[in-house]
């Protein structure tokens, strides 16, 4: 089996890599293709990656490259994790809307749509190469926003399934809270990426036993702390939201701590620069403690879980994903992508039934919707006006003077990976 990682010059990629090697079980990679255009961050990766695979005693080759074309040939399944203009056009994400009084935030909001500008025509012609070079091969896509990016890969007759970690998150954070296996634990995770709420927790699968009402009852201190919201809210809403969602929640409150405190990007990229001289390390042969605060936690096991799955080496029977609407949430298009529950197989993903949504969740979910519609047109056909209508139809920005204001902010600061402007 051969797998190629785009983006494997990312400081996540150890992390990745260590699931590959503690479930290689699951995941027998004969071969694994660390792709990069970074070459210097790449070899300092991939050199920690072969150390531990060596360590853990995992027969795999790593090879490291920066030809996409060489890197995807032959692969069964591609996975996406790149950063198109990389931690500084992060950092530009996370503060020019705050000069308008919008969150700056680099999946959601204003920043959001910068980073889906730059980042679809990049994703899809990385696609393409996969299509002429192995039709055949799965791409699992972890680069953000992923619903939109999952949405223009399908949208182009790509062989694709979105993944975040949020859903394993709390899945893993829950096992924690009830002191059961995180196998036991079955989300009623609905919505749509990094825009979704637990709607119930179940022991044993989706026909267990909903122990929501009493694991916030017994944890709710610790689940809102979590959160970083209010325990209110989540007893009034009494389903638990993702932490994404206090920018809609609290956006007025988030938006005055944001410009009190440096940047996440500012404490990422120093993260970067410390992981990476750590990494360059020739006796340094596991993951190391920081990589923890890097992001990402349990990316890798939800990955190897996913590709199992497509790739017809088991993995798990129901798992959470991006995957095409086709009437399960009834309410939005058939085409729209949605994070849901879902059965995962070599034919790809299936989302299990949804309840009826509640309208002060599905009403949110249709807004974002539509600007994931519009954004996706701005991503694929460019100009001001789409941008400007993307904009406009976000409900962290749905103001006109604000829209204006951020249109130009946006496509000044991003012009450089803007084909268009």
């Amino acid at each position: 089996m051969k797998l190629a990682v785009v983006g494997g010059g990312s400081t996540y990629t150890p992390e990745l890599i260590d699931g590959f090697a503690r479930l290689r079980d699951s995941l027998p990679i004969e071969e694994l293709v660390l792709v990069d255009p970074a070459a210097d961050r790449l070899e300092l990766v991939g050199g920690l990656a072969r150390r531990i695979f060596a360590k853990q005693g995992h027969p795999g080759r790593i090879i490291t490259t920066s030809d996409v074309d060489a890197g995807v040939a032959d692969a069964d399944a591609v996975l996406l994790q790149l950063r198109v203009g990389g931690q500084a056009a992060r950092q530009q994400d996370e503060t020019w809307p705050l000069e308008c009084g919008c969150v700056g935030q680099e999946t959601t909001g204003a920043g959001g749509l910068a980073k889906a500008l730059r980042t679809v025509p990049v994703v899809l012609d990385i696609a393409e190469r996969v299509r002429r070079t192995n039709p055949n091969a799965w791409i699992i896509d972890f680069t953000n926003p992923v619903g939109i990016v999952t949405r223009a890969l399908l949208q182009a007759g790509h062989k694709a399934v979105g993944l975040c970690n949020v859903a394993i998150g709390f899945q893993r954070k829950f096992a924690k809270l009830l002191d059961v296996a995180p196998g036991e634990v079955h989300l009623d995770h609905v919505g749509l990426n990094h825009l979704t709420w637990e709607t119930g927790v179940r022991l044993g699968g989706p026909g267990g036993q909903d122990i929501l009402p009493g694991l916030l009852a017994e944890h709710g201190d610790a689940v809102a702390a979590d959160l970083r919201m209010p325990r209110e809210i989540v007893d009034r809403l009494g389903v638990v939201p993702s932490y994404y969602l206090r920018y809609f929640y609290q956006h007025d409150a988030v938006v005055e701590e944001l410009r009190t405190k440096p940047s996440r990007a500012a404490e990422v990229a120093q993260m970067e620069r410390e992981l990476l001289e750590m990494y360059g390390d020739p006796t340094l042969d596991e993951k190391p403690e920081l990589l923890a605060k890097r992001g990402g936690a349990f990316y890798s096991e939800a990955a190897v879980d996913l590709a199992a799955s497509l790739l017809g080496n088991g993995g798990s029977p129901y798992q959470v994903v991006n995957t095409v609407n086709n009437g399960t949430l009834p309410f939005l298009p058939d085409d729209a992508v949605i994070e849901v529950q879902a059965t995962v197989d070599g034919k790809g993903a299936k989302p299990l039934a949804v309840p009826k949504l509640d309208p002060l969740y599905a009403g949110l979910i249709a807004n974002v919707t539509g600007y994931e519609d519009l954004a996706l047109q701005a991503a694929l056909h460019g100009g001001r006006e789409r941008v400007f209508k993307a904009l406009l139809a976000h409900p962290l920005v749905g103001q006109y003077a604000y829209a204006e204001q951020l249109t130009d902010r946006l496509i000044a600061h991003n012009r450089e990976h803007l084909a268009w402007a």
